[in-house]
């Protein structure tokens, strides 16, 4: 029996790193965003609020980053919408779960096939978080 494990989990280096992407690509498109970067295990490693972002994005941003990590499909937030449509039972039973959302811009990041963290992009349109989220995770690659 195994007594111990042994997880992956992002650096601050590698958080920070992806805030100032995610930063970058936001202003490129003139957009107001919160980014929230956590841990493997759902926890905020960084966060960074834009002067100007709505107050509502503070909190998405951090549900979406959540999601993306504690989702048992490895799933991005849009993903796993899609997921739930699958199964009457997901369907009706991830609207009850507390902190978490399938509202796109939330993102599993990974290194080397790991899920080390998550990515949460709040302020835009669904579409607009997306697409900012995957130019900020484009360092990894």
């Amino acid at each position: 029996m195994q007594s111990v494990i042994v997880k992956k989990s992002i650096s601050a280096e590698l958080a920070d790193m992806i805030i100032k992407s995610a930063i970058a690509a936001a202003i490129a498109v003139k957009k107001y965003m919160v980014i929230a970067i956590v841990d493997e295990s759902g926890h905020l490693k960084t966060f960074h609020r834009m002067d100007g972002s709505a107050l509502i994005s503070i909190e998405v941003a951090q549900i979406k980053a959540y999601s993306a990590v504690a989702n048992a499909w490895g799933f991005a937030t849009h993903e796993i919408f899609e997921q739930s449509q699958k199964s009457p039972a997901t369907k009706v039973g991830i609207p009850l779960l507390p902190n978490y959302t399938v509202l796109g811009g939330g993102f599993p990041i990974r290194v080397d096939g790991n899920i080390v963290g998550g990515i949460g992009v709040s302020g835009g349109s669904i579409e607009e978080d997306i697409s900012i989220a995957q130019a900020a995770l484009e360092i990894i690659k």
